[in-house]
């Protein structure tokens, strides 16, 4: 217990030195951006829900990107899916953040332009406590407040340790969608 409690630590600290160096460079950021999947099988009910308080910051001299979200502030269109996500699959009492830190590839933002471009952003994504390292391709734009991010990415649940019981099985799908949609706005 103690070595969880420590390693928690450790990561929240990593975390938050990443975030501090951010303050320093000239930065985008959002408490707004929009995060949903989809996680149903296509023969079944969808699953689906959208988080808009997603945090996201963008240090525009060097690509470093800090992504977090609180798993509880996915909203379901029926109840019923949302508190068996929260207790069940996700448990958020127990793991109520998921983070993505890492780097957007070959990043330049003088070079961006009211065209998305596309950008292979590689780093950690941590879900449930558990951490692996993705590769995702995204779209990236200037807008007129700042920058817009976009992307869509797979993952498993099994890589997140997230179980699925037999009964619905056949409902939940093992691949779940993840799209991405921020719009960050300088900050100074």
């Amino acid at each position: 217990m103690f070595y969880i409690f420590t390693l928690m630590k450790a990561r929240f600290i990593l975390f938050f030195l990443f975030y501090v160096s951010l303050i320093s460079a000239q930065k985008y950021a959002t408490r707004s951006g929009q995060t949903s999947f989809i996680g149903s099988e296509e023969t079944f009910e969808q699953i689906k829900a959208i988080n808009k308080v997603s945090t996201a910051i963008v240090d525009s001299s060097n690509g470093n990107i800090a992504i977090l979200l609180f798993v509880s502030a996915f909203k379901f269109e029926i109840a019923l899916m949302e508190e068996h996500f929260n207790e069940n699959y996700m448990e958020s009492s127990k793991y109520p953040k998921a983070t993505f830190v890492g780097n957007i590839q070959d990043f330049k933002y003088e070079e961006l332009t009211n065209t998305e471009n596309n950008y292979d952003i590689v780093g950690v994504l941590a879900i449930r406590g558990i951490e692996k390292s993705v590769t995702i391709s995204g779209r990236m734009q200037k807008t007129e407040q700042g920058i817009s991010l976009k992307t869509n990415f797979i993952i498993l649940t099994e890589d997140y340790n997230i179980k699925i019981p037999k009964v619905v099985r056949n409902k939940i799908s093992k691949k779940i969608n993840i799209k991405v949609e921020y719009e960050l706005i300088e900050k100074i």
